[in-house]
This record gives C-alpha cells, sequence and structure tokens, in this order.
C-alpha cells in the first residue's frame, strides 16, 4: 500500500489557481494595450481614409447688379483722397509724408512746406493783421548760396550795390567823390554829391570829421587815396562795385537810391528788401531785382545758385519760398 504525503493536494490545487490568474491577467494586458498603448507592430496600422467626391457641379457666383456697382463707384469717388506722386523720391527721414493730405495736420510729422514768392508776400500780410502789428515793419531775406564752383573753387564773399524798382528808403544816400579834376567835381556836385575833393579829404576821414554811405573815386586818384583802405575797408572804391568809375554821373545815380547788401558767413545773404505796407507787386519786383543780381555772381551753367530762400518781417514766423518763379525766363534758360 502507497502512503500519500499530506500536502500533495494542497499544492495541486496552488498550481491550478496560479496559472487561471496568468490567464487572467494576460487577457486583461492585450485589452489594455490594444485600446490605448502604443503599437510596437512594423505593419501600419492606419486604415485609409475614403475622401468624398462631388457629383454636382459648382453654383455660380450671382453677378451684382448695375446699379450697386454704380453706387459702390459712387462712393469710392467720394472717399477718395488727393494723390500726391512720391515714387520719383523716398519718404523723408522721421516724417509721415512730404505734403499733408488734409487740411489739419500735425506738423512735425511732415516735410517743411515751401510756398511761391506771390504766397509768401500774402502770407506776411495775413500775419501782420492777425498779430495786430505795424504795418510799415520792414520785409526781409534770407538766402543760403552754393558759392562752390569747378575744380574746388569758391565763389569769394562779394558787396554788391542794386537799384530798386521801387525805393523803400525815405532818405538818400551820402555818396562822397574823389576827384582832383575841377569839370568832374562839377558834374558830382549837379549830380546830387554831399562832398567833393581830393587828397585833402583824407585826414578829415581818418579822424571821422568827414563820413558817408559810400564813396565814389576816378581811376587818377586811386592810388592817392590808398592810405584810406584800413579805414573804409568794404566801402573803399573798387571797379567790381562800379564806385570806380569817370561816369560819375551814373555812378551817383547808382549809390544814391541803390540798396547795398553783402554776402556774410561765407554763403549767407541777409538783407532787407521793402516794407510791408508797400503793395505785393512792388515787393515782388524789390525781390525779383535782388534775386536776379545775386545769381549774376555765378556761372548758370553750375546749376542753381539759390539752396534756401527765407521771407520774413520782425513780427511773424519765417516762410520758405521757392526762388524759381521769381528769376526772370531767360535765367531759368541758362541754368537749364
Amino acid at each position: 500500500m502507497v502512503a500519500l504525503n499530506s500536502e500533495g493536494p494542497l499544492t495541486a490545487d496552488m498550481a491550478t489557481c496560479t496559472r487561471n490568474v496568468w490567464k487572467v491577467l494576460s487577457g486583461c494586458q492585450k485589452q489594455l494595450l490594444s485600446a490605448g498603448g502604443p503599437s510596437y507592430s512594423a505593419v501600419s496600422q492606419v486604415t485609409p481614409r475614403t475622401l468624398p467626391i462631388r457629383t454636382y457641379a459648382a453654383v455660380r457666383a450671382r453677378k451684382k447688379d448695375k446699379k450697386e456697382e454704380e453706387k459702390k463707384k459712387e462712393k469710392e469717388e467720394k472717399k477718395e483722397k488727393r494723390v500726391i506722386d512720391d515714387k520719383d523720391r523716398p519718404k523723408p527721414f522721421g516724417k509721415t509724408a512730404w505734403v499733408p493730405v488734409d487740411d489739419v495736420y500735425v506738423k512735425r510729422f511732415y516735410a517743411r512746406v515751401v510756398h511761391s514768392a506771390s504766397d509768401s508776400i500774402n502770407m506776411l500780410k495775413r500775419f501782420q493783421k492777425l498779430d495786430f502789428a505795424p504795418a510799415d515793419q520792414p520785409v526781409y531775406v534770407d538766402l543760403k548760396l552754393d558759392m562752390k564752383l569747378e575744380k574746388k573753387k569758391k565763389v569769394d564773399p562779394f558787396v554788391t550795390t542794386v537799384r530798386l524798382p521801387h525805393p523803400f528808403k525815405t532818405e538818400m544816400n551820402k555818396v562822397l567823390v574823389f576827384t582832383e579834376d575841377s569839370g568832374q567835381a562839377t558834374v558830382a556836385k549837379q549830380n546830387g554829391a554831399a562832398v567833393v575833393g581830393g587828397e585833402e579829404l583824407i585826414q578829415p576821414i581818418l579822424d571821422d570829421e568827414i563820413s558817408a554811405d559810400f564813396y565814389v573815386a576816378v581811376p587818377d586818384i586811386l592810388t592817392k587815396i590808398l592810405p584810406l583802405k584800413n579805414k573804409l575797408r568794404k566801402k573803399f572804391p573798387k571797379s567790381k562795385r562800379g564806385s570806380v568809375t569817370n561816369n560819375i554821373s551814373q555812378a551817383l545815380q547808382l549809390f544814391k537810391t541803390g540798396h547795398e547788401y553783402m554776402v556774410e558767413s561765407d554763403c549767407f545773404v541777409r538783407t532787407q528788401i521793402a516794407t510791408l505796407d508797400m503793395p505785393s507787386e512792388q515787393i515782388f519786383a524789390n525781390l525779383q531785382a535782388i534775386l536776379t543780381d545775386v545769381c549774376s555772381h555765378r556761372p548758370a551753367s553750375l546749376g542753381p545758385f539759390v539752396e534756401r530762400a527765407i521771407m520774413s518781417t520782425q513780427t511773424s514766423e519765417a516762410v520758405w519760398f521757392r526762388t524759381e518763379s521769381v528769376l526772370p525766363k531767360a535765367a531759368q534758360t541758362d541754368e537749364e
């Protein structure tokens, strides 16, 4: 008779239970992996999608009625703004545009507005009425010149006297004539010379006993009055200015009513051209005379001589203006 181990049936039952547990766990693991876990199989499990196929024709777009199109065109025309052609030049640095589109704008966002000469004169007259300023105040012009010439040369600063078509001074200029000829002295006195004489006038001028606005001399006496060169400086008679001549009558006509201006700080001309109470046409004529005389000191083939022009009065703001419309047509054709 075979003896049985007391633990035999127990171990068999435990093995059976363990096998059942492993079966259950393996089944759950398969379900979890197939539901949300990543797929490690080499074969792609992406199912091909079936795109919808349209079996009908597209609907044609409805044509807009002519009336609606006309209404839209009218609205667009009303909303159209003033078009400014800035294709040829770039936008100014730090500015919005060259010219403002609206009537009211912030001044610092746009380039400076340059007016015509006639508009500038009218603006100064309008400023005078709004400011309740004196009507007889002087009108000034400030010009910046391009003094460059060919081959690194420059135009020498000059002093010129021009005869204005409409003088604004109430008094005649005082003119002194140097001559030792009795006939020329008589002609000078007849034409309104304030003082006429020769070498005897040197010492009184050095002592400030005699003074004048302009000094005219004949060529024969020019070497004898050289001691006055340091005293008179820019007023000393020179042939370039027309103050050294034998035609004393013509010189007196120029200097008695003439207007003198000079180049300051190498390239600036600042001078009075009229008074504000004068008619606009007379102010324009005086401005034209001065600009024409200024441009005659440089060849027109080198381009425009005036780089910048400003007009102002004692109480008004400065108004920038264009000089092209002021210069005569002959001068413009020469510059071109």
